[in-house]
């Protein structure tokens, strides 16, 4: 199951710290999120708990789609 999550609006580092969050349950999450400084941190996250992370694009923006390997 993919948990979706909205977190425009947000400043980071929340948008990172809401799909680590995420992640800790699920193992597949797409993110969008409008903070310019946001995909570089989620894609840090990603690769510092190696997760698979890909450019999407959604109804309400361009984000992330991010899985785990197991």
């Amino acid at each position: 199951m993919s948990v979706d999550i909205d977190a425009r609006g947000l400043q980071c580092p929340w948008p990172a710290l809401r799909l680590a969050r995420i992640m800790r349950r699920q193992s597949r999450a797409t993110i969008v999120a409008d903070d310019p400084v946001a995909p570089k941190e989620i894609a840090a996250l990603a690769e510092e708990r190696g997760w698979n992370i890909g450019a999407i694009e959604t109804e309400i923006g361009n984000g992330f789609a991010i899985s785990r390997n197991n």
